[in-house]
């Protein structure tokens, strides 16, 4: 055959894979209501950007008649394109080709692609809908999976790893997207699950759901799921725009933008946002929207730990980290789960370049039995740690309470924020002041004739002395004390003045963490 001839039978050949094994498989894949493999990857990535490699290879595997079914491309698409003008990394599985099942020729493909992603310091996006590891291959299936775990571990902190689950994803291969940095997840098609419905009847007699054992809701509310969304279209949209958010590698900064949204842009909502009354609840996020350009951000983990708030946007066209305590929720107050978050939300951000921003109105750590005995200083530490080790430009801004431990948590001063804010509503202190005045004063309180007015009078002396707005900035623990509708055009400031921070290491191994 000439040239031309062979250039046609190619063309057939990649016509042939993208088909798919049959219509049947095809049919089944749309009536599970799910994108066909090639459909997710043109959704993602930019119009006809994606450079698929070894698409024709196939498995070895002999025996249950395995040596007869040997399709191209063994269930996986491995390649790269662009989101945004960006090179990114991609592999997909095609459940249509053994349930999307990893074996020999399988994982090499999606080492291959992990490997390229980390030498090119691109970020690695995976499409997930596969079934585990394929029996039919045995323990090399299961290495399979071990090289991809290792791979993500030496990837952890230089590339931005993204999972975004499309179907199951059971056994050994969830263990994947928890070591990933973002893990999408879309309701009704997607689940995780270290053991299945089947074996949890078997072992403890529960009969429950794939989607109520391993579901987008149950994971939402888990931690596991960073983002949840009801189809593929807007998942495979919102994966773009954190992709935008973040930078390629963690050598480079995250890509700044030109925004129409005025950086010294007075916010005069936020006068009226949070009350000067402590005990009057308010939702965080109408602070934030003020802040950010044209009140735009991006939510991690939206329905986990709802006590605090962790969120990328952007402020005068930079990508910034905000991690803000929520008054509706547990009136702010820190958790075990709301520390986890936060820790992991600062490390993620220091890791990539992210400046962090705090938004501060924290009554402490949520006292009770169920925290103290489930550990709560082990994780509040691993909230302090993670401020502590982080070497980006660091903003504090004290909205409204901040008391005791969690006020040194929340990236105070003292813990190494360069810059540290206050509104005139602030107050700082040891603890509140009804608390801090029963203890000073309890033995006079008790001998009063009038408990309640020796009461009132000495919250108010002990609020009047030490909890006034300006007791911290006189002693030089906040660098100023601002009215609310400046802090856009401050922060905007205060960041590129930061922005050529140069950070010191310290010469170790690496830290220990308490986990």
């Amino acid at each position: 055959m000439d040239t031309r001839t062979r250039v046609i039978e190619l063309q057939r050949i990649r016509e042939r894979i993208r088909e798919g094994p049959s219509a049947k498989a095809t049919e089944g894949q749309r009536a599970r209501r799910k994108l066909l493999v090639h459909e997710r990857i043109e959704l993602l990535l930019d119009p006809d950007s994606f450079v698929e490699i070894e698409g024709m290879r196939k498995h070895r595997a002999t025996g249950f008649g395995m040596q007869e079914r040997k399709p191209p491309g063994d269930g996986v698409l491995t390649g790269w394109g662009t989101v945004h003008g960006r090179t990114v990394f991609v592999y997909a599985h095609d459940f249509r080709v053994f349930g999307g099942s990893l074996g020999e020729a399988h994982a090499a493909k999606i080492h291959k692609v992990m490997d390229l992603a980390e030498a090119a310091g691109a970020p690695l996006i995976s499409l997930n809908d596969g079934a585990g590891a394929r029996i039919q291959e045995g323990v090399t299936a299961l290495a399979g999976y071990g090289g991809i775990f290792r791979r993500n571990v030496r990837a952890s902190g230089v590339i931005p790893q993204i999972s975004v689950m499309l179907g199951p994803c059971a056994g050994g291969a969830a263990y994947s997207p928890a070591l990933t940095d973002f893990v999408f997840m879309v309701r009704d098609i997607a689940q995780m699950f270290v053991t299945g419905p089947d074996v949890v009847e078997a072992v403890t007699g529960e009969r429950v759901s794939h989607d109520g054992l391993g579901g987008a809701d149950v994971h939402a509310a888990s931690g596991v799921a960073t983002f949840v969304h009801d189809d593929e279209e807007s998942c495979l949209a919102d994966v773009r725009y954190l992709v935008s958010l973040l930078p390629s590698n963690n050598r480079e900064p995250a890509p700044r933008v030109q925004c129409p949204d005025r950086a010294d842009r007075p916010s005069e909502a936020l006068l009226d946002v949070v009350s000067a009354d402590p005990t009057r609840a308010y939702d965080i996020r109408d602070v934030i929207v003020e802040l950010v350009d044209d009140g735009e951000y991006l939510e991690l983990h939206e329905s986990w730990a709802t006590s605090i708030v962790c969120a990328l946007a952007r402020i005068d066209g930079e990508t910034v980290g905000l991690i803000a305590n929520q008054p509706r929720s547990l009136a702010g107050a820190l958790t075990i789960a709301s520390s986890e978050k936060g820790a992991r939300f600062v490390q993620l951000c220091d890791a990539f370049n992210i400046p962090l921003i705090t938004l501060v109105d924290v009554p402490g750590f949520l006292p009770g039995t169920d925290q103290e005995h489930g550990g709560i200083i082990r994780h509040g530490a691993k909230l302090l740690y993670a401020y502590c080790n982080a070497t980006v430009p660091r903003i504090q801004v004290i909205l409204r309470k901040a008391y005791g431990g969690a006020y040194i948590v929340m990236d105070s001063r003292s813990i190494g924020s360069d810059l540290s804010f206050a509104w005139p509503t602030n107050e700082i202190a040891v603890m509140g002041a009804e608390g801090a005045a029963n203890v000073i004063f309890r033995k006079e309180i008790a001998a009063a004739t009038d408990p309640a007015a020796v009461r009132a009078a000495r919250v108010d002396e002990y609020r009047e002395q030490l909890m006034h707005p300006y007791y911290a900035a006189e002693r030089g623990l906040v660098d100023d004390v601002i009215a609310p509708q400046e802090t856009r055009s401050i922060l905007a400031r205060s960041l590129r003045m930061l922005r050529g921070k140069q950070a010191e290491f310290a010469d170790r191994k690496h830290g220990n963490p308490p986990v």
